[in-house]
């Protein structure tokens, strides 16, 4: 600090400032420049820093992309992104959480299964389903080693399955080996090359891990077995077709195809694991209680049977010692069967519950039926049995011994009425049994019974018979009326009383209401017509009605006296919201500007936008790249097109960039002329379907628009040349680089056609079907895309997405040279320029990637170079776009209206742009590459508009012309309104004024020069129709 008294100066330092004064110099005088330099010299020392961190930035990147591996030079290294890497160990380290969850679960299953009886099944079922899981886990971690090597480390095999209850088994199976002889593991031939058998395998343990649930019939849960088959469906189909990719599972494409279905299994395992842990905690204590119920029942039979044999032994002391005559053989023959039936009885009840307490007793299904029979029958069989024996011993003995008749008598009887009952109830049990079984639970025996005696009576003899006793009885009940009319003498009381109730004068008032009040039937006070005439009588003669009574009818007036209800008065602040959103909403000026309002999926904040853009060249300054960041950054919107009064479906720039082609789902397509302003040059009309693609020929001269089942030839100046009708739905329509023929995609076939429509020829693509295609600058080969319609062996998914395969179809030999599977929805493919990589897109939220198309003996095959990231998830419209210089960038648009912006070699994201609040959800882009401009590029959205993105620095339109340009631009005697009529509803189109001026033609419409030379641009022309 320098402390200064007066004008003397302190002491002088050789230290100056930025401006060459000395530091610390003061004077009398107040001072007016230090703020000014204390901002310069703060300012100056802001800039060094910023300088210097640009330079350190610089040099670490640098590094870092001298670093990454050039995938130009390697084709096989799989990409090493660390976005990639990230997003696939996360992937992994879910699906391995999955299959941990779901080893818990049949840990804790086991344990639980242990407490009930013949469990030895389910639970080597169980461990068997856990070795599978083990094994499965391993390989998918050997993958995703191998796809994403600094995330994801190998697992030794030592570890791969724990220790446990067979173990042991292993252990003793070995020591009887052969001496010197290793014991095969099965632990050491896991490859990923078995993975289809693995699958198989673990299909099938699943299945028998269900069957063993199945074989408890006190309990079943239709969640597990849905579950469960679903899984295994899924498992077989996976195996089939990966049969198709044998010796390439070393390959990064079938890699990551592998790694994409751990999150399909993960769904499935989740689905298992919930199901599994309901079953452990209503199934099991379920299961437990109904075999702890029959237990019971079978040791109660058990003592049942004991006691009687106790009493029938008793009972034989009476007896034994009297030999010698019939009666009393008899008796002792039938209570010493008793006795040995009541033991057999006892022992077997015994026999039965120790069976079905047994952990280690076999499944039902495994046991033959005799001994089944045997073990639950027997013993109830065989008590009924002793019983029988014992009750004929009895009576028997009664006989014997010489008791009374009426002792002898009423034994007899009483004994034939119970066994009668016995013998009666059983066979009703066994008849229902066999109900059951036969009708499978569709009928009771009540029902069995009642059909068999209506068929029983339907007989012709028993009809016969029936009807016969009919007739006799009606004979007999007429006598029997007749014989009472006769030997009638007085007559009964009810007669008296109805006699005098129809006779009404003979009785007094109060005797006629006694016998009203004693009637059976109640008696209306007032008749039906008279209830319903008083129901009307509340209104009087001048036609007022009670007070108190609400009338039926309603009556409207049309005076201003009449109650307004509430419907009246909704309807009327409807009405008044509607006009004055009318009023203010039309411009008052006809030409003005449209305006189009944010989106709720487009509205991001201006602080993110300008973080995120600061990111990027932060991030990418100093790389290769960095030149076109400020080109990107400078793009905006120039001009705005109302072109359709529907979807934008596609569009796409002519070769020589002149005109912009635009299809719709409002039947139309527009040709624009590019230009300041870009200004309408045809209105393509079809009378039916809607507009799905559109196609410039290589030389720009003829234009294709895809139909449903036709494809339309066009002119530049709008004439259609053909209309060509296919037989089969057109999925997607590609030129050949010669542009002398085109290719339709129809189904599983991409067909040939010339200008003319005939087929030159036709390529299969046996089981795929085909959703877009692309063909090489040399015409040798065809890259289609698309799912595949099922396995080798005809399999389906049951609920798994099906797979998607990338295609090499080679021209001459026909036959598919090679075919990459993918799990997401794969929609369109793109070829660049030079031939050598394929940009393929998706739908939803899959990333576009980059393929690259090398050969391989003589064979070609896609190898993924990248997979272009967006920094938030996106769901993407329509297909990805190559653009820039030797289509140096690639291009991708968002549904919610961002478009994203990657360099093509490196996958690094250039520029996001984000919604815009003039913009809707976009749904197709297209690049111009032969534009004066060299960063053009158009989108579509879904409320027909179209809009032109140039850099700001190199296309800046006036101000006066920079505003949003219609198809209907003026009102004149030959411009279209975007809402008028279709040409297909009544054969012409009108102007603006009404007036006709449009026919089906195949030509322009004539014009005057007057009118050629200013309106020309403004001619609508429309599709050539059948028929006309």
């Amino acid at each position: 600090m320098y402390h200064v008294t007066g004008s003397a100066p302190t002491t002088a330092g050789p230290f100056k400032d930025h401006t060459g004064g000395p530091l610390g110099e003061t004077v009398d005088q107040p001072r007016i420049n230090p703020p000014r330099l204390d901002t310069k010299r703060r300012q100056t020392l802001f800039n060094l820093l910023n300088a210097l961190n640009e330079l350190s930035q610089a040099e670490s990147l640098d590094r870092d992309f001298d670093q990454y591996p050039s995938f130009e030079d390697d084709s096989d290294v799989p990409t090493v992104d660390e976005q990639l890497q990230v997003a696939g160990a996360e992937a992994f380290n879910r699906f391995q959480k999955r299959i941990n969850s779901l080893d818990k679960e049949l840990r804790n299953f086991g344990n639980a299964a242990r407490q009930l009886g013949s469990s030895v099944g389910i639970l080597s079922s169980a461990f068997r389903l856990r070795e599978c899981l083990a094994q499965i886990l391993f390989l998918f971690r050997d993958n995703a080693a191998d796809l994403f090597p600094r995330k994801i480390s190998r697992q030794q095999r030592e570890f791969l399955v724990n220790p446990n209850l067979m173990d042991k088994k292993r252990k003793a199976r070995r020591r009887k080996s052969m001496p010197g002889r290793v014991p095969a593991n099965t632990e050491d031939s896991l490859d990923l090359e078995n993975l289809p058998e693995q699958f198989e395998n673990f299909a099938t343990a699943l299945m028998t891990f269900l069957k063993c649930l199945n074989e408890f019939p006190e309990f079943t849960d239709e969640a597990v077995n849905t579950s469960i088959k679903s899984f295994e469906g899924d498992l077989k189909y996976w195996a089939c077709c990966l049969q198709d990719y044998r010796g390439q599972f070393k390959y990064p494409a079938v890699q990551r195809y592998i790694h994409d279905l751990t999150a399909e299994m993960g769904e499935h395992i989740d689905s298992i694991t919930g199901t599994l842990s309901m079953f452990i905690e209503v199934g099991v204590p379920t299961i437990r209680f109904a075999q702890k119920h029959g237990a019971a029942n079978l040791l109660t039979l058990s003592t049942v049977a004991t006691f009687f044999s106790a009493v029938t032994a008793t009972t034989l002391q009476f007896s034994y010692s009297q030999t010698g005559d019939m009666l009393s053989d008899g008796v002792n023959a039938f209570w010493f069967s008793s006795l040995v039936f009541s033991i057999a009885a006892a022992v077997n009840s015994l026999l039965g519950l120790s069976w079905k307490q047994a952990m280690y007793r076999s499944p039902g299904d495994r046991v033959p039926w005799w001994v089944l029979i045997w073990i639950k029958r027997s013993p109830l069989v065989f008590l009924v049995m002793s019983v029988a024996c014992f009750s004929a011993g009895l009576v028997l003995f009664t006989y014997s011994t010489n008791q009374g008749k009426v002792t002898s008598t009423i034994t007899t009887v009483f004994t034939a009425f119970t066994s009668f009952g016995l013998a009666a109830v059983s066979a009703w049990f066994a008849s229902e049994r066999w109900t059951f079984v036969h009708h499978r639970g569709s009928k009771w025996l009540s029902d069995v019974l009642k059909d068999a005696l209506r068929r029983f009576m339907a007989l012709p003899l028993i009809s016969i018979i029936s009807k016969s006793l009919g007739w006799g009885l009606q004979y007999v009940q007429k006598g029997v009326e007749v014989a009472g009319h006769k030997f009638r003498r007085v007559p009964s009381m009810g007669t008296i009383t109805t006699a005098g109730i129809e006779q009404g004068d003979n009785l007094t008032n109060g005797e006629y209401a006694h016998a009203i009040s004693r009637s059976p039937e109640p008696i209306s006070l007032l008749s039906p017509i008279r209830q319903s005439t008083d129901s009307h009588s509340h209104f009087s003669a001048d036609g007022s009605s009670h007070p108190n009574l609400e009338s039926p009818t309603t009556t409207f007036s049309g005076t201003s006296n009449s109650p307004i209800t509430p419907r009246d008065r909704l309807t009327s602040a409807i009405r008044s919201v509607m006009m004055l959103q009318s009023a203010t909403s039309s411009p008052s000026n006809p030409f003005s500007s449209p305006t189009r309002k944010r989106t709720t999926s487009s509205a991001f904040t201006d602080v993110s936008r300008v973080m995120s853009e600061t990111s990027v060249t932060t991030t990418y300054r100093g790389s290769k790249v960095a030149s076109l960041i400020s080109k990107l950054k400078s793009l905006e919107a120039t001009q705005d097109l109302v072109a359709h009064s529907a979807l934008v479906r596609h569009l796409q720039f002519s070769p020589n960039g002149k005109f912009l082609a635009t299809s719709s789902w409002d039947r139309t397509s527009i040709i624009f002329r590019v230009g300041d302003p870009c200004v309408p040059h045809r209105v393509l009309a079809h009378a039916s379907g809607f507009v799905g693609q559109v196609a410039w020929s290589p030389v720009g001269v003829l234009l294709l628009t895809r139909l449903n089942r036709a494809i339309k030839i066009w002119t530049e100046d709008g004439v259609c040349r053909k209309t060509i009708e296919r037989h089969y739905h057109v999925q997607s329509i590609a030129w050949l680089p010669g542009g002398e023929a085109f290719l339709s995609v129809e189904g599983s076939e991409v067909v040939k056609l010339d200008l003319n429509g005939n087929v030159l020829d036709t390529y299969h693509f046996n089981r795929v079907f085909i959703h877009d295609v692309a063909i090489t600058p040399d015409l040798q080969r065809l890259l289609g895309v698309g799912p595949i319609l099922y396995s080798p062996k005809g399999l389906h998914p049951s609920k798994s997405r099906v797979e998607k395969q990338l295609l090499v179809y080679n021209v001459e030999t026909r036959v598919i040279e090679n075919q990459t599977p993918v799990l997401n929805d794969v929609r369109d493919i793109t070829l660049a320029k030079n031939g050598q990589v394929a940009l393929v897109s998706y739908e939803n939220k899959a990333f576009p990637q980059l393929w690259k198309l090398e050969m391989v003996k003589d064979q070609a095959r896609l190898i993924l170079r990248h997979t272009y990231m967006p920094k938030v998830p996106v769901d993407f419209a329509g297909p990805s776009y190559f653009g820039g210089k030797d289509d140096q960038l690639v291009l991708c648009a968002g549904k919610a209206g961002d478009i994203h912006i990657w360099d093509r070699d490196s996958a690094m994201l250039l520029h996001h742009v984000r919604a815009q609040a003039l913009g809707g959800d976009l749904t197709c882009i297209a690049w111009n590459h032969a534009s004066d401009n060299p960063f053009m590029f158009a989108t579509g959205s879904h409320d027909g508009a179209v809009r032109l993105w140039t850099t700001a620095n190199d296309y800046r339109p006036c101000e006066s012309s920079r505003r949003f340009f219609a198809v209907n631009t003026q009102p004149t005697p030959h411009s279209v309104a975007p809402c008028s009529p279709s040409p297909v509803d009544d054969g012409a189109w009108t102007d603006s004024a009404g007036k006709q001026f449009g026919e089906y033609t195949s030509e322009p419409l004539p014009l005057t020069p007057v009118e050629d030379s200013s309106q020309r641009d403004r001619i609508v022309t429309f599709a050539h129709t059948r028929g006309q």
